[in-house]
């Protein structure tokens, strides 16, 4: 099991002087705090909160812990993303795509027929990265 804590950690000793960014949507950014140490994402990463349309942020219904993190880390500038290493939480919203992560990530692990039909949606080097890396393969086709 890999905890996103630990990857952004490896990839900070990796790239200590590069801010990283942690992309959420907003029911992720939402039970954030039922993530494996979740305040140390904060100091590892700027948390971006992607907003798909019907799906806004309700502030109000987060938990405290988390509400107060949101007010205090909350900027509207993009560009403090890549002056500052980590700490920010930045609110974007997005424009609807015709798939959902989860039947892309179901789609290349079907892989043949699935997978094809994935080329239009997903830019070639992604794909490259995904098949190289051996990503989101169904457990039977796993080493």
């Amino acid at each position: 099991m890999s905890y996103t804590v630990s990857t952004l950690q490896d990839l900070h000793s990796e790239q200590p002087k590069l801010p990283l960014a942690l992309i959420v949507g907003t029911d992720a950014f939402a039970n954030l705090i039922l993530w494996h140490h979740w305040e140390q994402l904060f100091t590892l990463a700027h948390l971006v909160v992607v907003e798909r349309p019907g799906a806004a942020l309700d502030i109000e219904s987060l938990p405290p812990a988390l509400k107060i993190q949101w007010e205090r880390r909350l900027t509207t500038d993009p560009a403090r993303l890549s002056r500052q290493l980590a700490g920010a939480i930045y609110r974007q919203a997005v424009t609807p795509q015709p798939i959902s992560g989860t039947a892309l990530r179901d789609a290349l692990a079907r892989g043949g027929q699935a997978r094809a039909q994935l080329a239009g949606l997903l830019p070639a080097a992604v794909l490259a990265y995904i098949d190289r890396n051996q990503l989101y393969r169904s457990r039977q086709d796993a080493p």
